[in-house]
């Protein structure tokens, strides 16, 4: 059966749009697209992949620029061609979905599918997507981690999604001009990842030092470098893979909000 969910969950999402793909956590090998030798002893790139949730285009669709204007189409469109970007454009029958199961007063205010923003080549997608994250929680929305795409960029936000109940959306710049950008219904857009504010606040951010000479290092700053560096290399018989098990067997040893609590126990 499957595992019920937590009593108080830090991040929930609501589909709008029935036709999307759930979220889905982000996997270890990025879909299977890692190379072998970093999926099996490179603990940092596959903690890095599996950081947050993917979130999916509601509809397969295809984008192109041509350096002044946005062209789109979708799959099952009914017209063949390019349809022009001109401000906002729903999502296929949505809207009248939408009214027929909001309120009075939110009906006519269903969020707009893709919207072209002033800056060049830039476009706003929505994922079909509302999220709602606990109190003092933001999410940061970006590009999926490790995963490849060609042509387009995405920008990157946090979101104070405690406080803000609106739709998940990401922008897009388009990169290349006269080129197709297709969107997968089955392949992420983005990937999105709960924070507290603590972390991303200014109080943390701060508290940084920076030194900036080789003679600052103490006796204990080499000698957790001689750990990590020299020791594996002068080892004909080290193991591979032991700073991924070290890390893996610490995590399993450590609660889940261990780190935000200060924890720092091997």
């Amino acid at each position: 059966m499957p595992d019920a969910p937590p009593a108080s969950p830090i991040l929930t999402f609501h589909r709008l749009i029935e036709q999307a793909r759930p979220p889905m956590r982000a996997d270890r090998s990025a879909i299977g697209t890692l190379p072998t030798r970093a999926f099996r002893y490179c603990e940092a790139v596959t903690t890095a992949t599996a950081f947050g949730w993917y979130v999916f285009p509601p509809i397969g669709l295809t984008l192109m620029w041509d350096g002044s204007q946005i062209f789109w189409t979708y799959d099952g469109a009914e017209h063949d061609g390019w349809i022009p970007l001109n401000g906002s454009a729903q999502f296929p029958y949505f809207a009248e979905t939408f009214d027929a199961a909001a309120p009075e007063g939110i009906k006519g205010f269903s969020p707009p599918f893709l919207s072209a923003l002033r800056e060049p080549g830039v476009v706003q997608i929505w994922s079909g997507l509302v999220a709602r994250t606990a109190p003092g929680w933001g999410l940061l929305v970006r590009g999926p981690v490790n995963l490849p795409r060609g042509h387009y960029d995405l920008y990157e936000g946090i979101i104070e999604t405690d406080r803000w109940f609106g739709p998940l959306f990401s922008n897009i710049r388009l990169t290349k001009t006269d080129v197709q950008v297709r969107l997968e219904p089955d392949y992420p857009i983005f990937q999105v990842v709960p924070l507290p504010r603590s972390l991303y606040g200014d109080e943390t951010m701060q508290a940084v030092v920076v030194k900036t000479r080789l003679a600052d290092l103490t006796e204990d700053d080499w000698a957790d470098y001689e750990d990590t560096v020299v020791r594996p290399n002068v080892d004909p018989n080290r193991q591979r893979g032991a700073y991924a098990m070290r890390t893996r067997k610490r995590r399993k040893g450590e609660g889940p909000h261990a780190v935000l609590a200060g924890s720092d126990e091997d």
